[in-house]
């Protein structure tokens, strides 16, 4: 392992060596002024601090979701759980229509974004700052609504495929 500084970064092996560690796997969704459901699975999702209750997301500034994310004062934050992939890959397919009605959700009492079915955990945020991360949107949202689901494992990505937790 090296390398001198200074050196380039080719985006390709940065994005292959980022890929060595295993992410939970979300989507994140929010509903636009004119009502329009909106949905991005995000891979860059953390916890930013417990007091006050904050998290992030990096979206990508080309998705085609993104003036929706901007413009919105809510979003919600949907953990999958491993039996989820497929919703993960709806949801992953850059500028692709979302097929809303073929989906399991409802709409979250304090954010009116959708909230899907089977999710190990979900997070009501309200919007609180959006900063600039290069090709990304950092998005920082305040929790006000937490859910979880004891009983069922997280969707885990990992060197470029879906994995579970082993028992």
């Amino acid at each position: 392992m090296g390398g001198e500084p200074g050196m380039t970064v080719e985006p390709r092996a940065f994005r292959d060596t980022l890929g060595r560690m295993p992410t939970g796997v979300t989507v994140i969704t929010t509903t636009a002024q004119d009502g329009e459901m909106h949905g991005v699975t995000i891979g860059s999702f953390s916890s930013l601090s417990l007091e006050p209750p904050l998290v992030l997301f990096c979206l990508d500034k080309d998705a085609n979701c993104r003036q929706a994310f901007l413009d919105s004062t809510h979003f919600a934050v949907n953990v999958l759980a491993e039996d989820q992939s497929s919703l993960s890959s709806i949801f992953a397919t850059k500028n692709a229509p979302r097929p809303w009605h073929d989906l399991d959700y409802s709409l979250g009492e304090a954010s009116g974004a959708p909230l899907m079915a089977g999710a190990v955990a979900q997070i009501e945020c309200a919007t609180e700052a959006i900063h600039d991360g290069g090709d990304h949107d950092i998005l920082i949202g305040r929790a006000k609504t937490l859910a979880t689901d004891g009983a069922s494992r997280p969707l885990i990505f990992f060197a470029g495929g879906y994995r579970r937790l082993d028992a």
